[in-house]
C-alpha cells in the first residue's frame, strides 16, 4: 500500500505542475481581474498611408447601341468632385454634378433637359379609288 501512495502523490504532483504550466494568466490589476490564455503576441506596424489625390475622365459614343455617356471625377484629400451625363432611352440628357466632403457629406444636384424631338417625316396622303363597275 505503500508503495500505491508513492505513486499517487508523484501523479498528483505532475498534474500540478501540468496544469500550472498550461494555465492561463491573470493581468491583476491591468486586467481588473481579466484571465486570458496563453497566446503568441505578434507587433502590428501600420503601413503609411498615401495622400489620396487622383482624377479622371471618359466618354462613350457608340452609334450601335444608342450608349452615350461620360464622367470626369476629382480627389484631393478627402474632397471629391465630379459630374457624369448619359443618354437617357427616350432621348433625354440626365447630367449628375455632384461633391462629398467630411463637412458637408455627399451632394448631388441632377439635371434633366427634355427629349429630343425629331418631326415625323411628313407624306402626301395615299388615296386609292375603287374600281367602277357599272352594271347596266
Amino acid at each position: 500500500m505503500e508503495n500505491l501512495w508513492h505513486w499517487f502523490f508523484i501523479a498528483i504532483a505532475a498534474l500540478f505542475i501540468a496544469a500550472t504550466q498550461a494555465s492561463p494568466i491573470e493581468l491583476g490589476h491591468y486586467g481588473h481581474g481579466a484571465i486570458l490564455a496563453h497566446a503568441p503576441v505578434h507587433a502590428v506596424h501600420a503601413e503609411p498611408v498615401a495622400y489620396p489625390k487622383y482624377s479622371f475622365n471618359y466618354g462613350i459614343k457608340d452609334p450601335h447601341t444608342g450608349d452615350i455617356k461620360s464622367q470626369a471625377e476629382e480627389r484631393d484629400g478627402d474632397v471629391v468632385k465630379g459630374h457624369y451625363s448619359l443618354v437617357e432611352p427616350d432621348g433625354s440628357v440626365r447630367t449628375v454634378n455632384y461633391s462629398a466632403d467630411d463637412h458637408s457629406g455627399f451632394n448631388a444636384v441632377v439635371h434633366k433637359s427634355a427629349p429630343a424631338v425629331h418631326a415625323a417625316p411628313v407624306h402626301a396622303p395615299a388615296y386609292a379609288h375603287a374600281p367602277l363597275l357599272h352594271h347596266y
